[in-house]
């Protein structure tokens, strides 16, 4: 007990230590809004490359590994980066889970999720976080399935969780608790925290019960006026990957992967509500198309993002957020080369929507992870203290994307 006590005691003052060699915040004043198809803060169009860092908060909760996510922190943005998406759950009786049953959370788990928050806000990154996932990793919509089903609820389907009344009014209190959090640490409600960017419904959300689309449809509908009535001061969107539906039916042929066709998601409607404030897609050819060479998936990247790019600056008028892009190592034919190919061309993407004041809003890497992770089993792990040549990349396109924000002015095609 006395050494542990040293530990937690030792990772504080590294803490501190961390916070008094003063990374200063650069971009965290103010809520980041929009302004047609451009993210606006300060007044100014924000265009911002990130990461994803889905362990933030499941490493937190042990106060002596805390020191990863300052670490992880600082890292980013000495390279450029100032988004940071990441989970707001972990359901169930999982290790560390922050819902551990419906209504009911670990404070322990809390405080994880409260300190990633005021480390963020302490350097300057603006957070993304995400409500629930769609896999059963964490918990997810199977978990909320599950708690319906042992309060006597006729479910059966994962896909249950978007009609019935139960799992929906779960869903609504863990918003409501979410919203309503104040940080043990900066004594701010996250509702009221400009550091937090905007949440999202949901991690690549599909309902493949119902390949129409109406039943997502409906649940967004429902959930996204819900939000944005118990917290007004964030952004909202959806988390989707950017599957085309019925309501674009020329981009479903011509641009989904086959398997996208059965998961009932539609990017265009999911997105064209007053309630969704930017659009969100994935990409992740190498996934997607396992048996195309590498040539063929990056004209598909290339068409993916584009594509997005100018559906969301000319039919939703609204900003987009490429929220994942990245490869395994784990992918068959993976090399360092074809890594840095992918980062390369998503970045020039980005860039060039950017400069044209477009609503190519920003990229984000997944994943990052921190110092005394590198030996973990994540395949798509980027440590930014290593000179890699992913990492320079990285560096440059973030570099090049900021100078642009203080010179791109507001578009003039699209009214608010």
């Amino acid at each position: 007990m006395k050494y542990l006590r040293f530990l937690v005691f030792l990772a504080t003052v590294i803490s501190q230590y961390h916070r008094d060699l003063g990374v200063e915040a650069t971009s965290s004043e103010g809520f980041v809004s929009r302004k047609g198809v451009q993210f606006i803060l300060n007044g100014k169009p924000f265009y911002a490359d990130g990461f994803n860092a889905y362990w933030l908060t499941y490493e937190a909760t042990d106060p002596t590994a805390r020191y990863k996510i300052t670490h992880a922190c600082e890292n980013a943005i000495r390279h450029g980066l100032t988004i940071a998406r990441t989970w707001g759950f972990n359901d169930g009786a999982s290790y560390r889970a922050l819902q551990t049953a419906p209504g009911f959370y670990d404070e322990n788990t809390f405080q994880g999720l409260d300190f990633v928050i005021s480390e963020a806000k302490r350097v300057g990154l603006k957070m993304i976080i995400t409500f629930v996932n769609n896999w059963s990793d964490y918990g997810g919509k199977k978990q909320y399935v599950d708690w319906a089903k042992s309060k006597g609820e006729k479910v059966s389907s994962d896909d249950d969780f978007y009609t019935n009344s139960l799992t929906k009014q779960f869903y609504k209190n863990h918003v409501k608790t979410m919203v309503n959090r104040v940080n043990t640490f900066t004594k701010v409600a996250y509702k009221d925290e400009p550091t937090i960017m905007g949440w999202e419904l949901m991690n690549e959300p599909q309902c493949k019960s119902d390949r129409s689309g109406k039943t997502l449809m409906a649940w967004i509908n429902e959930m996204a006026p819900y939000v944005k009535s118990v917290d007004p001061n964030h952004l909202l969107t959806t988390g989707h990957e950017g599957f085309y539906g019925d309501s674009s039916p020329q981009r479903k042929t011509s641009l989904n992967p086959p398997a996208a066709n059965v998961v009932g998601a539609d990017f265009i409607a999911n997105h064209n509500i007053d309630a969704i404030d930017f659009a969100s897609i994935h990409c992740a050819p190498d996934l997607w198309f396992q048996k195309l060479n590498q040539k063929t998936r990056m004209h598909f990247l290339r068409k993916w993002v584009e594509g997005h790019i100018e559906d969301a600056h000319n039919i939703l008028q609204k900003p987009l957020i490429l929220g994942e892009f990245g490869i395994g190592t784990n992918v068959r034919g993976y090399t360092l080369a074809k890594r840095d190919a992918i980062f390369t061309l998503t970045y020039k993407i980005i860039y060039a929507s950017a400069q044209r004041g477009g609503s190519g809003g920003g990229a984000l890497f997944w994943d990052l992870i921190s110092d005394d992770m590198s030996n973990s089993k994540d395949p798509s792990g980027i440590l930014l203290s290593n000179s890699s040549s992913t990492v320079n990349i990285i560096s440059e396109a973030t570099r090049k994307l900021g100078l642009i924000n203080a010179k791109v002015k507001f578009s003039r095609k699209i009214k608010n």
